[in-house]
């Protein structure tokens, strides 16, 4: 072969040998982050971070649809995502309950949409709701069967909307047939900020307004900010009202969850006039304020009557995991910001870790939920259209877009479902009506209707 010869074949072999490398290369390359993607995920995780300090709680993903069934799941936890914290239970059945299923067939109907952030409801007759618009503050009527919505009820308050203020729950008083009375809570600016308010109306005969609107009582002090005004409202079997409250977020103001002499952070017990009803625990107290149930709460959008016990459970939400299913005495502490199952959002333990709260002297909470669920409204099931679901309680789901159903024994979590995972809905308040239907409210703006197939 001649010199000529031995240069081409030298020359081609190592031109091949020059592309092999290059085509490894890019195949490497392929498998990694570009910089602008890497840039675009820090700036998508820094929204995420931001919108969950703002919007109770931190999107730790989509749960996996429960199987239908009302046995329990032989795969353990209805969890399927991995802690965020490093803190261990006070008692086994306290966090992590088995996945459980519903048997029965159900039907889901969507009965109405698109009509904004839709925070509470109350039926006032079959099948027809008061259901409160948060941002815009309109009170409107739902009717179940007809699938329609009236336009706005007149005479509604003032509300101050930003952040997670604005219009919020809505109750109707145990004799609204004869008073025709509907409470309402919501954020008020007053001197020196805003705070939660609850004031009472007369619904007229026609439906087209409040009449009389007045404030009956406010949740002092007032706080420069727009996080964390709880607002949830109920009646006891007296008629009197129970309110939950926030403890309005930032730090130090949220220390005074712990304070006697301030509502913040508070269950608190009133009459439809608004005062302190007379057997409160702090009623003697000359401290602390005689409105006052219980204390040490963070946030609180949730709260029922267990059915057959009579025992007064709450949701409240945990920062970054940590959020509470809490059944509330009178004059008890639940610890809060002192003790907690969750952590800062930036990642930094909250009071040096501590999250036993009974060794601090405070009350555990009988669940918690690590990841966050975001915990928003919850009912009872009281009703026997779906026998294998008496007395467990429903609770929305907000950053984690479902319904849990959670069966309890006596005050123990047994078991734990999450219906509606595939809607990618925020849900905001539950309902149970007359007739037995499960009733879920979104901040999207949806009314979803849960029943028995054939029902």
């Amino acid at each position: 072969m001649t010199k000529a010869s031995w240069s081409r074949l030298l020359f081609f072999m190592m031109l091949i040998f020059v592309l092999a490398l290059a085509a490894c290369g890019n195949d490497e390359t392929s498998n990694e982050e570009s910089p602008a993607d890497s840039d675009a995920e820090t700036e998508e995780s820094a929204e995420t971070e931001e919108s969950a300090e703002t919007e109770e709680g931190v999107d730790e993903g989509t749960e996996e649809d429960a199987n239908e069934g009302t046995e329990e799941v032989s795969d353990g936890s209805a969890e399927s995502q991995p802690k965020v914290t490093e803190f261990e239970p006070a008692f086994p059945e306290q966090t992590r309950a088995p996945a459980v299923v519903t048997e029965t067939e159900l039907n889901e109907e969507v009965i109405v949409e698109g009509l904004g952030v839709l925070w509470g409801m109350a039926e006032f007759e079959p099948n027809r709701l008061l259901v409160t618009q948060r941002d815009s503050a309109e009170l409107l009527i739902v009717n179940l069967n007809e699938f329609a919505v009236s336009e706005p009820i007149e005479g509604t308050p003032e509300v101050n909307s930003e952040g997670q203020g604005g219009l919020l729950d809505v109750a109707v008083a145990p004799d609204f047939d004869e008073s025709r009375l509907v409470f309402l809570t919501f954020s008020q600016d007053v001197e020196g900020g805003t705070l939660t308010a609850v004031g009472k109306g007369v619904l007229s005969e026609d439906e087209a307004s409040l009449e009389d609107f007045e404030v009956i009582f406010q949740a002092e002090p007032a706080y420069e900010g727009d996080l964390h005004y709880g607002g949830r409202i109920i009646f006891d079997e007296d008629g009197n009202l129970f309110l939950t409250t926030g403890e309005r977020s930032d730090d130090p103001i949220r220390e005074r969850a712990q304070d006697l002499d301030a509502y913040l952070g508070k269950v608190i017990h009133i009459t439809q006039d608004g005062e302190p009803v007379g057997t409160n625990p702090f009623i003697e107290d000359e401290e602390a304020l005689d409105g006052i149930y219980s204390y040490g709460h963070r946030n609180i959008q949730g709260i029922d009557f267990h059915p057959e016990t009579g025992d007064l459970w709450i949701i409240e939400f945990g920062p970054q995991a940590g959020d509470e299913l809490n059944i509330v005495e009178p004059g008890n502490n639940y610890g809060w910001p002192i003790v907690s199952y969750g952590i800062e959002y930036t990642g930094e333990l909250i009071n040096d870790g501590i999250s036993e709260h009974e060794a601090q002297g405070f009350i555990e909470p009988r669940y918690y939920w690590d990841p966050t669920s975001a915990p928003s409204g919850s009912s009872f099931y009281d009703n026997d259209a779906i026998p294998e679901w008496e007395n467990n309680l429903f609770i929305g789901g907000l950053v984690s877009s479902y319904i849990a159903r959670v069966v309890i024994e006596g005050d123990t979590i047994v078991g734990e479902e999450r219906l509606l995972t595939d809607k990618g809905e925020r849900f905001r308040d539950i309902l149970v009506t007359e007739d037995g239907a499960l009733i879920a409210s979104t901040d999207g703006g949806a009314i979803y209707k849960i029943t028995a197939a054939g029902e």
